[in-house]
């Protein structure tokens, strides 16, 4: 029986034909340093380019890459999970391919795992992504933190490390939609972060970009909270108020002074703020229907297409 490495790194790769030698001749350095047994499974999310084309050469010449192709673009979460499943180490950690998280930092946060933690994050001591992104990138691990529950969710990044048996609580999950951040939550109590350096990137240029960001937010809202439908109660609620409001106005006038409230733009007014909440309450439930209607389609999280070393082909 072959030796198990003691970490699996997973790497979703996705337009970084020029990036990947780079990051593996780094990755290679850092864990050969410090003696570490390692694998490296790279996830080639449907790019476009000649990624994979570099991936089957790289797997030929160091026999510790394992690549995997996925029949089309998935999304980075989607990717992750496949290698995630596909890992074969007692640790797994997972960095992007942008060469931005230094794999030289991989050692720290394993040092910090070995303390006792079920997940570490490497936060960048600074963003260098640009104002708007970054601000979408704030605005997501808010939205993070009140889905995972976990005050650590604010430190949250692509680059983190966390044990292989944590996967096991999210084993059977088969939703189109995956935020490995929160189905780490499932299994996982004990979070930490400390911070990385975050380099900038040099090659190629960033594929998320700030409406990408939006929708993941949008979408870890609805995908994994019920935060949307207590919003759209206490607008009903809040709403309900403002109409009792109104019709105590509206009769203390006439019951007053004898008269009743004028105007057409006061009505039309209301009706159209009440109108705009109704419809507002539907589009979240609406939302909520639709992904009920995706799972009961049993799409796959991912599908594989190829794989360098030929296993788990059937993989979902």
């Amino acid at each position: 029986m072959a030796h198990l490495p003691d970490v699996s790194i997973v790497v979703p790769c996705y337009r970084s034909e020029q990036s990947l030698p780079v990051l593996i001749r780094r990755i290679e350095d850092t864990m050969s340093s410090v003696g570490i047994s390692f694998e490296l499974v790279l996830v080639e999310d449907g790019s476009p380019d000649g990624t994979w084309s570099v991936i089957e050469e790289l797997a030929r010449q160091h026999p510790f890459i394992r690549g995997i192709r996925l029949m089309r673009n998935y999304g980075q979460h989607n990717a992750l999970l496949c290698g995630i499943r596909m890992a074969r180490g007692k640790i797994i950690a997972t960095i992007d391919d942008d060469l931005q998280n230094p794999p030289e930092e991989i050692p720290r946060l394993l040092s910090k795992l070995g303390e006792g933690y079920d997940v570490v994050y490497g936060t960048p001591q600074k963003e260098t992504h640009g104002f708007l992104r970054d601000v979408a990138s704030q605005v997501t691990k808010l939205v993070l933190q009140k889905s995972m529950g976990a005050a650590t969710a604010r430190h949250v990044s692509a680059f983190r490390v966390f044990h292989t048996r944590l996967r096991d609580a999210f084993a059977e999950y088969r939703g189109a939609f995956v935020s490995i951040d929160v189905l780490l939550t499932w299994g996982a109590a004990r979070f930490a972060a400390i911070p990385v350096k975050n380099d900038p990137r040099t090659l190629g240029v960033s594929n998320y970009t700030l409406y990408k960001l939006i929708s993941q937010a949008l979408n870890m809202m609805t995908g994994f909270s019920t935060v949307p439908l207590q919003l759209a109660s206490l607008l009903g609620f809040l709403f309900t108020l403002v109409g009792v409001a109104t019709f105590l106005y509206v009769a203390g006038s006439y019951l007053l002074w004898g008269s009743p409230v004028q105007g057409f733009p006061f009505l039309a007014s209301a009706i159209a703020i009440f109108s705009g909440a109704q419809l507002f309450a539907l589009g979240i439930m609406g939302e909520y229907l639709a992904r009920i209607h995706t799972r009961t389609m049993d799409r796959p999280c991912f599908t594989v297409d190829s794989s360098t070393d030929q296993e788990n082909r059937d993989a979902r």
